[in-house]
């Protein structure tokens, strides 16, 4: 039997189940609908969404909507959206509600809905990180 793979900090690498979950609010504070604006002929959601769907790590992708309107976005582009409770405080509280719902997934990764230049290459390093890093309960990407 092969000796399982070491990280950087010590520990095992493990595999960990991972799924994007993108919270969408649709009424912004600073600019209300933005989620849905399209100057570029697609929405900023849907950038968003497609600039998250090139990581490689994550094995699912789903969007937190709190509106109908968002959920009917999502289809349009062929995404998969879950409704979930206006009152929701913030994005967290959305990602939190739907990540309850994701059985057997180890890491949630969320992306912001109006994050369209994130990078595929930091989810999978920040999956990566906390692959090799299972101790770790949290881990945030800065710059």
């Amino acid at each position: 039997m092969a000796s399982p793979a070491h990280s950087f900090s010590g520990f095992p690498r493990v595999h960990l189940r991972s799924h994007i979950v993108i919270p969408a609010r649709l009424k912004s504070t600073r600019l209300p609908e933005k989620l849905l604006l399209r100057q570029t002929g697609r929405s900023v959601l849907e950038h968003t969404y497609l600039a998250a769907a090139r990581a490689e790590a994550p094995e699912g992708i789903v969007v937190a909507v709190d509106d109908r309107r968002l959920a009917e976005e999502v289809e349009r582009f062929g995404g998969r959206a879950i409704m979930t409770s206006p009152d929701a405080a913030s994005g967290t509280e959305r990602v939190a509600e739907v990540a309850a719902q994701l059985n057997e997934i180890d890491v949630v990764v969320n992306v912001q809905g109006d994050e369209p230049e994130i990078s595929p290459q930091a989810i999978d390093q920040l999956v990566g990180l906390l692959q090799a890093n299972p101790q770790a309960s949290l881990a945030t990407l800065a710059t």
